[in-house]
């Protein structure tokens, strides 16, 4: 099983970013997709989800100026993010679960910084 999250990097606040998590070794199309974060001394906190027919829930606190998608052709799922604030800097984890099966991409640094 791999998750392979890319698209993190340093951003203006105001400014917007596309992460990308690629998936393979399951059957992604069955699966619950989610972002994660965890800033520094914070917990991992649940950012966006989306369930295998396209349903979706947001934390309060992106709700708006986040996005999140999936291609289950091709096993990526997506977050686009807008309006950063430098409240949104963490690494980013790619999760996905189904049942008791619960995978965690590496992570991927994202930077709102002026």
């Amino acid at each position: 099983v791999q998750l392979v999250e890319s698209g993190g990097g340093l951003v203006q606040p105001g400014g917007s970013l596309r992460l990308s998590c690629a998936a393979s070794g399951f059957t992604f199309r069955t699966y619950v997709m989610s972002w994660y974060r965890q800033a520094p001394g914070n917990q991992r906190e649940l950012v966006a989800a989306i369930r295998p027919f396209g349903s979706t829930n947001y934390a309060d606190s992106v709700k708006g100026r986040f996005t999140i998608s999936r291609d289950n052709a091709k096993n990526t799922v997506a977050l686009q993010m807008n309006r950063l604030e430098p409240e949104d800097t963490a690494v980013y984890y790619c999760n996905a679960l189904f049942g008791t099966n619960n995978y965690w991409g590496q992570g991927t640094q994202v930077t709102v910084s002026s």
